[in-house]
Order: structure tokens, then sequence, then C-alpha cells
């Protein structure tokens, strides 16, 4: 199946094939020909990394009018760099478009002026963090009466992140002439609850790969340790690593920060991202990431919600998550857009339980190193 048969204009095919986009994923597949073709509400179910932001993003395009100034579009993410790589994306998907569709990105920890000033310029979608846009709804410098799509990507993770009310707020105020398209790894309560009060009983739903509730291209592996041998065998892991970059996940901001430095002592290129960071520090930490001035990262499970970075080999649990959940999203960042990845645990023979854990809640095989 290509992307043109899917129905998408030959202008974005020629944008997404200079990101090297040439083949559609599954849920691509799936969803894009439902959303160019009905307006419909829809439910995509699938994992982190299957290529989620291409699966609304081209349609959301598509609808677009150009020669309106109004904003028709709205999609909402959990977290700021979320926020920023999709505007990223979309931008570049309209790269050889004949009309200009604008863009714009609100989110916390910039300053609301810089965004009120952008926003008084013509807008055609906005992508946002939930918190930020109510506070630009109450100001009124955002009207969103005439969008006919809102998104809600990572519905589950923005619950996770405590954005329920702000969610509520929204739907409440977007009711009315729109479609709404809800991407989520997982289905809890709170999200079937959303899908009851706010979306069409004939809404179309899709899964992908939801038997399994983890990335199929990922080999999950645990090293058995001791307390005092612990941070030699995670040396050892990251030396037989070395041509490749990975994240690393502790459960607490001290656990980060301490792991960070005796690994700088240790010569690695490492980098810390957690809770007390300025945003200021956090961009720049990402950037250097993103742009392999850092091999590696160690992250707190909040810190690391919404990062993509391609072509991660591995993920390392110097500690195991408080939650389950955590466990999939961590594993996550490995993997993505169809390559390959490892998650590795290092354990004590204490934690073993919680591993034997895992593989049965979600369905998972840990190979022992």
């Amino acid at each position: 199946m290509t992307f043109k048969e899917l129905g998408i204009d030959n202008n974005y095919i020629k944008g997404l094939q200079e990101l090297g986009i040439k083949t559609p994923t599954e849920i691509q597949e799936k969803a894009i020909p439902i959303l160019l073709k009905s307006p419909t509400d829809f439910i995509g179910l699938a994992q982190t990394g299957t290529g989620k932001t291409a699966a609304y993003g081209l349609p959301a395009l598509h609808t677009i009018d150009a020669e309106s100034p109004l904003v028709q579009a709205l999609i909402l993410s959990p977290t700021r760099e979320l926020v920023q790589q999709i505007k990223k994306q979309l931008f570049k998907f309209t790269k050889y478009i004949d009309q200009k569709i604008f863009l714009e990105a609100v989110y916390g920890g910039e300053k609301i002026d810089k965004q009120i000033a952008r926003l008084k310029r013509p807008t055609h979608i906005i992508i946002a963090t939930p918190g930020r846009l109510i506070d630009l709804i109450e100001r009124d410098i955002v009207n969103l009466r005439n969008i006919k799509t809102l998104v809600l990507d990572e519905a589950d993770e923005m619950l996770n992140m405590g954005f329920k009310q702000d969610l509520n707020q929204i739907l409440r105020y977007t009711r009315g002439q729109k479609n709404t398209w809800l991407f989520s790894a997982t289905m809890p309560e709170e999200i079937q609850r959303i899908v009851r009060d706010y979306m069409a009983k004939d809404r179309i739903e899709i899964r992908v790969n939801t038997n399994s509730l983890v990335n199929a291209n990922i080999s999950h592996k645990y090293k058995l340790t001791t307390l005092k041998e612990k941070f030699n065998e995670l040396v050892k892991i990251l030396d037989s690593k070395e041509q490749e970059r990975g994240i690393l996940f502790c459960k607490t901001k001290l656990g980060t920060q301490k792991l960070t430095a005796e690994l700088q002592e240790e010569g690695f290129s490492v980098g810390a991202l957690e809770g007390d960071m300025q945003q200021k520090e956090r961009d720049k930490v990402m950037r250097a990431f993103k742009n392999e001035s850092l091999q590696y990262l160690v992250s707190t499970d909040v810190s690391a919600r919404g990062i993509d970075v391609s072509n991660l080999g591995f993920v390392i649990h110097y500690q195991l998550p408080e939650k389950r959940e955590y466990y999939t999203h961590r594993s996550g960042r490995t993997a993505r857009a169809g390559k390959k990845g490892d998650s590795i645990a290092i354990i004590l023979p204490s934690e073993l339980q919680q591993v034997y854990d895992l593989q049965e809640k979600l369905g998972i095989v840990f190979e022992e190193m």
C-alpha cells in the first residue's frame, strides 16, 4: 500500500519522501482512508512510535481551507516536547503544497505574551498542551468555534499527567460541528468515559497490535546483579553498546542526578532530564541529545514523556518503574518507526518477581543476560 493509494495529495507525498517516509505504517494504512473520506469521530488505538502523527496529521491538513484565516483544527498533546515535535513534523509535510497552511504551537514554559503575539497572525491549526490552551481561551485569544477537527493525541498520557479537568473543559467548549479523533496506547476507564460523553455513537474504532501492549520490535532483557555491582554492570552494558544511543531510567530526581554525575566521571557522554530543571536547561539537554552531542540521557519517568528521538538502540531501567504502564512508556522510546531496540532492566534478586509480573501482565518475554 502506498500513500497515493491511501488518498494523500501528491504534494504531501513529496514532503513525506524528503523525510524518508515512503511506506505507510499499519495505523496510517488503516486510519488515513477513513479520516480523509468520511467526516467521523474516530478512535485509533496504537502504541507510541507507530506513526500516529502522520495518521491524523495528514488528514487534518487535508481538511484545511487555506483561504480562510480561522482556526480549523486543534491538536492536544501532553507535553511541550510533543507539541513542538508535532508542529515541526506537520510543517515539514506542508513543504511542497500550493497554499500556505499556518500552524501555531502553544505550551507552558514559554512566555505567554510571545504566543499571544504569534496567534494574532492567521492560524489554521493550533497544537497545544491543555493547560496553556485554557489560559489562552480564557483570555479570549483563541477562538475554537470554527474548528472542524479536534485531535486528542496520547490521550492516556494526558490523563496520567493530570489534565482530566482541562480536557473536559476543552471538550465541552468545542461541542458542536466538529469531529473528534482520539489516539491512545491504552483505553483506561477515564478515556472510555470521555468517549461516552463527548464522541458520537457511530464513531469508528481501529486497533493496531493491541494484543501486544508493548511494541513487538523490542527485545526485553534483564541483568541480575547485587547492589554493590550494579553500577559496574551498567558500565559493562554501555561499553558493549558504544556505537548506540539510549535512555537510562531512574525513579527519582535525586537518583537521576547521582547516576548522571557517576557516568560523567567515568567519561560517558551523558546528560540528565528531571523535574527540577528549568525549561531552558531541559531544552538545552534535549537539543544536545537530538543532535547527538550527547550519547546517553538519564531521565525520570515524567521527564521522559513525549521524547521522540530517532534511532535509539536501547533503554535501560536502572531502577524498575513504580507503575506497569511506565514500563511500556519507557520501552516505547526505542524501536520506533519500525526499527528494533532493547529494553534492559538491571535488577536485584528481590526484584525478580516484578519482572515475572511484567511478563505476565504485558504479554512479553524477558531473556536473562
